[in-house]
């Protein structure tokens, strides 16, 4: 678990007990997530969103605003899971 704050509001970065990555990685997605610090504060309690990694592969988040602010990394998928029907997809954006 790991506590970050984006202007002035406390969150928690939890990881679901069915993920097993090292503290690498998830330094990584801590990292990341300050990257997009101001695009986090639009999410509304119960929403979810996927943020793609080149090393990691796809990361799903689900926020709760109530009672704290967490978001919890629900499940992780390596890219060699991925199964694009769209070959002209862009996949990856920068921050």
């Amino acid at each position: 678990m790991y506590r970050f704050s984006i202007e002035g509001q406390e969150w928690i970065l939890r990881f679901s007990p069915q993920i097993s990555v090292g503290a690498e990685e998830k330094q990584a997605i801590l990292t990341s997530l300050l990257q997009i610090e101001k695009d986090l504060l639009a999410y509304s309690h119960g929403e979810a969103f996927m943020m793609l990694d080149k090393k990691i592969g796809a990361i799903v988040f689900i926020v709760e605003k109530v009672p704290s602010f967490i978001l919890t990394v629900s499940t992780i998928i390596p890219i060699d899971h991925w199964y694009i029907q769209d070959p002209t997809l862009k996949l990856f954006k920068t921050c």
